[in-house]
């Protein structure tokens, strides 16, 4: 991959349903102010864990990275279930992309099943990672761009009408009425700390930087540089948008029903506004589902590497391409459209919730791996200058952010709606422990 490609997968990993609907959901739920805490809360975990995988990153660049970290600096039991967790959470969350972009298509297609839309686009992303490398860098830099696009102009738009030079078809001018300080925490401090797995799931992706790594040119220049946008993107992406929304919607507007962007779009007047967000989400959903592929199927050949998984994943293609990974991603990915006929909504929320918690694990695990390799680098010798990329304030960084993350764990228990997903990610997490240490230990009995 090129400078242009990983800095534009950087950039839109963190903009998807994350962004379009889950934002609103948290405003609805924990009031402007909360929202705006919980978005900073999880972007300062979310620069913490990027600068730590960034030093490990630049330093042993290796597709699979957070994988091959945890099995190398923490144990190989821990690097065996962090990869066998974020592949299912991952896998997973592709097939309900897939369901999602089916469901969008009916906007336009009404008499077409929701299944055969959902067989096209995972044809059309298949044939594209099964290419090359090149082939999914190149789809998710164009995917990105319009993402990013649009979320300026949403931003751009809402500011004019937030001061009056847009009007709006069903209300007054807002200004800031909205933002009146009695308003910012309608249901209490404490629910911040519920929602804010919906900021760890709007913010998954990011980690994508790193298992690329091993596929990108110039990693020691080109990865910073990407790690370096974190801030940037989550001011003006996230803050921004919560700020435009909250200013022009009463809290008790906003939710999952709609999302609040193409409702912005419709009451400021703009042509064919439900057409053009459906097409942006559209774009949004396909691009996650098109980086979940990826993330899974390079992990999954990193882990049979290492002996983690079956031989078969190992192979690659006259082109590099992981292809047995890929049709096993694909055919997991499947069992998501589950969610389009049998409880879907119940369905739907606990892959999410599971998708999320196995994001939460993972970062603790690019943390505490940093925390690993640091240690052992000192203690073999290294000297800290050699480092082309290094956090600061170690080992502060690291093991705040894994407090910080078992806390946000911690509080998913108070929450009925997430407590099961809770249970089947931690649930999971300690079976594949449990398995890797009888597996090992036959091995070595054997």
């Amino acid at each position: 991959m090129k400078s242009r490609h990983l800095l534009m997968l950087s950039l839109g990993g963190v903009i998807g349903t994350g962004l379009f609907l889950n934002v609103g959901y948290t405003i609805n739920q924990a009031g402007p102010g909360g929202a705006l805490i919980g978005y900073l809360f999880g972007g300062l975990i979310l620069f913490m864990v990027m600068n730590c995988l960034g030093e490990l990153a630049v330093y042993m660049p290796v597709t699979g990275s957070f994988q091959t970290y945890a099995t190398r600096f923490i144990s190989p039991a821990a690097g065996f279930s962090l990869g066998w967790m974020y592949f299912v959470g991952s896998a997973a969350t592709a097939g309900v992309e897939f369901t999602a972009a089916g469901i969008l298509m009916q906007h336009w297609f009404p008499d077409v099943a929701i299944w055969i839309w959902c067989a096209v686009f995972m044809a059309l992303l298949f044939g594209l990672n099964a290419l090359t490398t090149r082939g999914f860098a190149e789809a998710e830099f164009w995917f990105a761009g319009i993402k990013v696009v649009a979320v300026i102009a949403f931003i751009v738009i809402g500011a004019a009408a937030i001061l009056g030079i847009i009007p709006l078809a069903d209300r007054p001018t807002p200004h800031f009425t909205n933002l009146a300080p009695s308003g910012w925490f309608p249901a209490g401090i404490t629910i911040i700390f519920v929602t804010m797995m919906n900021v760890i799931f709007s913010y998954q992706g990011s980690e994508l930087v790193g298992i690329a790594a091993g596929e990108t040119e110039e990693p020691e220049k080109n990865i910073p540089k990407a790690i370096r946008t974190i801030i940037f993107r989550i001011i003006v992406f996230y803050i921004a948008s919560i700020i435009v929304l909250s200013a022009i919607f009463p809290a008790s507007e906003l939710g999952l029903l709609e999302s609040p962007f193409v409702t912005l779009m419709k009451i400021a007047g703009v042509p064919y506004a439900a057409d053009i967000m459906n097409f942006v989400i559209l774009t949004a959903i396909l691009s996650v589902g098109n980086s979940c592929l990826f993330a899974s199927t390079r992990l999954l050949w990193s882990m049979s590497n290492e002996g983690m998984a079956p031989k078969m994943f190992g192979r690659l293609t006259k082109n590099k391409v992981p292809l047995n990974a890929l049709i096993f991603t694909m055919l997991f990915s499947l069992l998501s459209l589950l969610t389009s006929v049998m409880e879907a909504d119940t369905v739907f929320v606990i892959l999410m919730s599971v998708a999320g918690i196995s994001v939460t694990i993972s970062w603790m695990g690019i943390c505490a791996s940093q925390f690993m390799f640091r240690r052992r680098f000192i203690q073999e010798g290294g000297n800290i200058a050699d480092l082309k990329f290094k956090i600061p304030f170690y080992p502060i960084i690291p093991l705040v952010c894994i407090a910080f993350c078992v806390l946000i764990l911690v509080f998913l228990a108070f929450d009925p709606t997430q407590l099961i997903g809770l249970i089947y990610g931690i649930a999971f997490f300690i079976a594949c422990m449990i398995f890797y240490k009888v597996k090992l230990s036959k091995q070595q009995h054997g």
